[in-house]
C-alpha cells in the first residue's frame, strides 16, 4: 500500500503547475451532483484566458492524467466537459490510502515553518454576562473556532480581551470555550504618558466632558495611513477616555509579549509587520471597533499595520433573548428530548448531567457556526425545532453523533464478547468494489423484513428508533450498523 498523507492543497498546486504558468484555476468540487462525475475542475473560462480558443493541448491533459508526487491523489481521469477540464480521481485507492492511516488524517499537518503571529480580539468578551446579546455569543464562538483553525495551521495566537467577569468565564466554560481570564484591568501609563500634543483640546475652547482626556480627529489617521477604503465615512472624532486607553494597554501587551519572548521586562517587542490583529466583531460592535483601530495607529508607533476585522451578521430570534436565556433554553430543550426518547428517568440522572451540558454547548455551536458568519442567522426558538426527528437542527446532528458513537461503541463491545466478527484489516478490502454512490438515509424506509441476523439487542435507528437491517446480511454473519 502507498504510504503518506494526501493533501488538498497539494494536488491543487501540482494541477495548477501541470497546466503551466499563470494564476490558479483548478477547484475542489464538493456539490453532490458534480462529484459523482469529477473531483476538480478547471472551469472553462478560466481556460479560455489561459489557452487560445479554450482549448488545453493535449500533452497537457496527459500531463494532468499523469500526475503524481508527494501527497497528490491518484488521478483516473481527466477530460474536456463543457464546464471545462474535469478530472476525477481513483477513490478506490483514495479511500484505500485514507482509511489505512485515518490517524494521520485525524491530526493536522505539521506547518513547515512557524506560522504568523495573530492577536484575535474579541470585544464582546468585555461586558457583563447579563447583558452578552446573541449576537455576540455568535462573534464569540467564531473567535473560539477561528483561534483553534488558526493554531492548528501553525499560527501562534494571542486570545484578547483577558476575561474579569466570573460569571462570564463560567459561562465560556459551559460552552467549552478556551479563552484566558485576568482579575484586573491593563494597566495605562505607557499610553497615558504619550505627549500631550497627541491629544486634541475641545473644541471652541469649552471644557471636555467628565471622563474624557481628549479627542484625536480619525479622519486624519486615514489620510495619514493612505487607509479611508472600507472605514465607514461617519468616523471623525474619537473621545479618548480612560476605559478606552485599558482596552488599547490590553491590546499593545498582547502585541509586545508573546509566550516564549523571554521575561515581561526584557522581551523585544516584535516588528509590526510580523503581527496580525484580527477583530471578530458583531455588526452592532463595527463602527465602534473601527475607531478603535485608528486610535490605536495614532497612539502606538508599534500597533500592527495589518488589522482585519471579521464582522458577524446579526442573530434574529422569535424572542428577544439574552446569551445565557439561550443556553438555558437549549439545555432544557436537549433534556426534554432525552426524556420524550428515553423516559424522564435518565433525563433527571445526574450522571448524565454532563452528557446533556456537552450537547447543549455542541448543539448551540452548531447553530451558530453553520451558518456564514457574514450572514443573517435565524433562530429557531420553539420546542419544535429540537425534535430528533428532524434533520436541520443542531440538536438533531449533536444527539445522533452520540447514538452513533454509543453503537459504534456497542459494536467494540461486542466484537470483544465474540458476538460479531473482527472487522478485517482495511488492507485485506476490496475498495475496486466501490464503484456506485450509495446514500443510506436513517428512518425513512420501511424495515426489513427478510431473514436476517440480529444481535441479542437490537440497535434502534439513532433518528427514529427503528430497528435497521441490512438485507442479505446474514449470509456474511453480521449485522451493518448505521
Amino acid at each position: 500500500m502507498a504510504t503518506g498523507r494526501l493533501g488538498v492543497g497539494e494536488t491543487l498546486g501540482a494541477l495548477n503547475t501541470a497546466l503551466g504558468p499563470g494564476e490558479p484555476v483548478w477547484f475542489k468540487e464538493t456539490r453532490a451532483r458534480h462529484l459523482r462525475a469529477r473531483d476538480f475542475l478547471a472551469p472553462r473560462p478560466a481556460l479560455q484566458a489561459r489557452f487560445e480558443d479554450g482549448q488545453v493541448p493535449e500533452h497537457v491533459v496527459r500531463a494532468v492524467a499523469g500526475l503524481q508526487g508527494p501527497g497528490v491523489a491518484p488521478v483516473l481521469r481527466c477530460e474536456p466537459t463543457p464546464a471545462g477540464l474535469a478530472l476525477q480521481l481513483q477513490r478506490p485507492a483514495v479511500f484505500e490510502r485514507v482509511l489505512g492511516a485515518v490517524t494521520a488524517y485525524a491530526a493536522p499537518a505539521a506547518p513547515a515553518a512557524p506560522g504568523p503571529r495573530v492577536v484575535l480580539h474579541c470585544p464582546a468578551l468585555r461586558g457583563a454576562l447579563g447583558a452578552l446579546r446573541l449576537s455576540q455569543l455568535r462573534a464569540v464562538l467564531v473567535a473560539d473556532h477561528l483561534a483553534r483553525a488558526l493554531r492548528a495551521h501553525g499560527a501562534s495566537v494571542r486570545l484578547v480581551p483577558a476575561v474579569r467577569d466570573p460569571h462570564m468565564r463560567t459561562f465560556l466554560q459551559q460552552l467549552r470555550v478556551d479563552w484566558p481570564a485576568a482579575s484586573e484591568k491593563a494597566a495605562t501609563g505607557a499610553l497615558r504618558n504619550l505627549p500631550l500634543a497627541e491629544l486634541s483640546p475641545a473644541p471652541d475652547g469649552g471644557g471636555l466632558p467628565p471622563g474624557v482626556l481628549g479627542t484625536v480627529c480619525l479622519k486624519e489617521v486615514m489620510r495619514e495611513r493612505g487607509c479611508a477604503a472600507g472605514y465607514d465615512p461617519n468616523v471623525d472624532k474619537c473621545l479618548v477616555t480612560e476605559d478606552l486607553l485599558s482596552v488599547l494597554a490590553e491590546l499593545q501587551a498582547a502585541v509586545r509579549h508573546w509566550p516564549g519572548d523571554g521575561p515581561r521586562g526584557l522581551a523585544a517587542a516584535p516588528d509590526a509587520d510580523g503581527c496580525m490583529a484580527l477583530h471578530v466583531v458583531s455588526c452592532e460592535e463595527e463602527f465602534q471597533q473601527q475607531k478603535l483601530d485608528l486610535l490605536w495607529w495614532k497612539l502606538d508607533e508599534q500597533a500592527p499595520r495589518t488589522q482585519k476585522h471579521l464582522v458577524c451578521g446579526p442573530v434574529k430570534a422569535a424572542s428577544a433573548l439574552t446569551a445565557p436565556e439561550y443556553y438555558d433554553l437549549r439545555h432544557a430543550q436537549v433534556c426534554k428530548a432525552a426524556a420524550l426518547k428515553r423516559g424522564r428517568e435518565l433525563s433527571q440522572d445526574p450522571t448524565w448531567t454532563e452528557v446533556f451540558s456537552v450537547l447543549s454547548a455542541a448543539t448551540i455551536k452548531f447553530e451558530m457556526l453553520s451558518t456564514a458568519p457574514q450572514s443573517q442567522l435565524l433562530l429557531a426558538l420553539a420546542d419544535g425545532s429540537i425534535s430528533t426527528k428532524g434533520t436541520k437542527s443542531g440538536t438533531f446532528v449533536m444527539y445522533n453523533c452520540a447514538r452513533l458513537a454509543t453503537l459504534f461503541e456497542g459494536y467494540k463491545h461486542s466484537t470483544e464478547q465474540g458476538l460479531y466478527p473482527a472487522f478485517p484489516p482495511v488492507s485485506s478490502l476490496d475498495f475496486s468494489l466501490l464503484q456506485d454512490e450509495v446514500s443510506v438515509v436513517l428512518g425513512t424506509a420501511e424495515p426489513d423484513r427478510s431473514p436476517g441476523v440480529r444481535s441479542p439487542r437490537a440497535p434502534r435507528d439513532c433518528a427514529h428508533g427503528d430497528d435497521v437491517q441490512v438485507p442479505g446480511s446474514a449470509q456474511h454473519g453480521f449485522q451493518l450498523i448505521l
